[in-house]
């Protein structure tokens, strides 16, 4: 079972108990996260494509810790100019590995389930 998710801007196709690096969340570490923009689901082998996203469908994940990525040397040079010019950039990041995914239509059945359970509990009334 997989999912293409898309998470701060960019798409990743996931599983169970990945690990994943993706532009730096918000959330503190140890925090649990859900991510409602599923774009395609694999429910071994049945494929829900979303138009743009799969209703009712997501993916939940665990944030294990925030890093920054490796350094980018940004050089710049014009020959016989005497122009060089040096950066560095590191990209801040969040691993998080997916814990599990909710599929459409699986939060319907316990809606149906407690509605059965008021009916039950009515008397009916003799007349």
């Amino acid at each position: 079972m997989y999912a293409i998710v898309e998470i701060a801007g960019q798409q990743f196709k996931v599983s169970k108990d990945l690990k994943v690096y993706v532009h730096r969340l918000a959330d503190k570490e140890g925090d649990a996260i859900s991510f409602a923009k599923v774009l395609l689901l694999d429910d071994n082998g049945t494929i829900t494509l979303g138009a743009p996203a799969v209703e009712g469908a997501s993916v939940e994940a665990k944030v294990l810790q925030h890093l920054k990525g490796d350094k980018v040397i940004v050089f710049k040079k014009k020959r016989r100019k005497g122009y060089k010019k040096r950066n560095g950039h590191r990209q801040s990041l969040t691993q998080i590995q997916i814990s599990g995914f909710t599929l459409p239509g699986a939060a319907a059945p316990k809606k149906k389930a407690a509605a059965k359970k008021t009916e039950t509990t009515e008397e009916p009334t003799a007349e």
